[in-house]
C-alpha cells in the first residue's frame, strides 16, 4: 500500500467547463402537462407489468410495458403539441 498522498483538489478537465454543459440556467422541473401525462402513464404500466411479473403473467407484463412506451409517445406528442415547459398553449406565471 503507498503512502503517497492524493490531491483533490487537481481536475484534467479545464475549471468551469463539463463536456460543453452550460450550467448557468436552472434546469427547471418538468412541470408541464406533457411531463405529468407521460409520469402517469407510464407509472400505471410500470404498476401493471410488475403486478404481471409477480403473477407471473407474460401476456399482461407486455400490455404494462406496452403501456410504458406509450406514456412516453404521449408526452413526446403533448411537448410538440406546445403544452411541454415553456410551450405555447400554457400561460406562463412566472412560477
Amino acid at each position: 500500500m503507498s503512502k503517497a498522498t492524493v490531491s483533490a483538489s487537481t481536475s484534467a478537465a479545464p475549471k468551469g467547463v463539463y463536456d460543453d454543459v452550460d450550467h448557468s440556467e436552472a434546469p427547471g422541473h418538468g412541470n408541464s402537462p406533457a411531463a405529468w401525462t407521460c409520469v402517469i402513464v407510464m407509472l400505471v404500466g410500470a404498476l401493471i407489468a410488475s403486478i404481471a411479473f409477480v403473477i407471473a403473467n407474460t401476456p399482461i407484463f407486455i400490455v404494462g410495458a406496452v403501456i410504458m412506451v406509450l406514456g412516453l409517445l404521449a408526452g413526446w406528442i403533448m411537448r410538440k403539441a406546445g403544452y411541454g415547459v415553456g410551450g405555447s398553449k400554457l400561460k406562463n406565471t412566472g412560477h
